[in-house]
């Protein structure tokens, strides 16, 4: 808000409060809402592969289809792999934990391609990482805050108590609210969008680790199956 403010709050500082709420929805709350909610229908395992390998197999098609990027034989065979990847995990939700499973993989995969779509439109339309973090952090306070309170109500954030709400500022509102967006804009401006996109590469294996260590998730053999497919991909993505 106060860069917002700095900046001017009338247009957002230039982006505009259309694109600006359009970059919201692909970035802020929305974003969040469709994978949280992810979690609730399948196992870790899933959400920390499937989200970032849909957002870097949309990426790669909307680099080359948007921006014109190259589309080497290598990204072609890393898009397959990635593609094999994601369908042994909707394998395993069919099998083992019902249509409900593939709703949850689904939601993976939709908020994987909103991120997918929001570097796309960061690299279109010329947009600093500043920029957007001011503009999804105004658009979060003055519309999506007011929203939630009429819909659902704080009821249930004031009964968490201070220490927890203190938590989920830094976790929620820092280290995965402004950080990833302000950091994946700036790779995009240096690396394309096409290339930074390939970059949530690094999040399945540091999911694996710390879901391991703090919440005691050993993943299923298809679950790791998966993964290796879809590193494998991620790696000739990258070439």
């Amino acid at each position: 808000m106060p860069l917002a403010l700095r900046d001017g709050i009338k247009d957002l500082g230039g982006l505009g409060w259309g694109r600006g709420l359009f970059m919201s929805l692909l970035s802020g709350p929305p974003q969040a809402l469709i994978a949280y909610t992810g979690f609730i229908l399948v196992p870790l395992g899933h959400g920390t592969t499937i989200q970032p390998a849909t957002a870097a197999l949309c990426g790669i098609v909307l680099a080359a289809v948007v921006l014109r990027e190259r589309l080497s034989s290598s990204r072609i065979l890393g898009g397959v792999a990635i593609t094999a990847g994601l369908m042994v995990f909707g394998f395993e939700s069919l099998m083992t934990i019902g249509t409900h499973g593939i709703g949850g993989d689904l939601l993976f995969a939709l908020a994987g391609a909103f991120w997918a779509l929001f570097g796309i439109l960061l690299r279109q339309w010329n947009i600093s990482g500043m920029r957007v973090v001011a503009a999804v952090g105004a658009i979060s306070v003055l519309i999506f805050a007011p929203l939630h309170a009429v819909l659902v109500g704080y009821e249930g954030i004031w009964r968490m108590g201070f220490a927890e709400n203190l938590l989920q500022i830094a976790v929620q509102g820092i280290v995965a609210g402004v950080l990833p967006i302000f950091l994946f804009a700036r790779a995009v401006t240096l690396l394309g969008a096409g290339r930074a996109a390939t970059f949530p590469a690094l999040v399945p294996g540091f999911s694996l680790i710390i879901g391991f260590l703090a919440l005691g998730v050993i993943p299923s053999i298809a679950q790791l199956v998966g993964l290796a497919i879809v590193l494998i991909g991620f790696r000739l993505t990258l070439r």
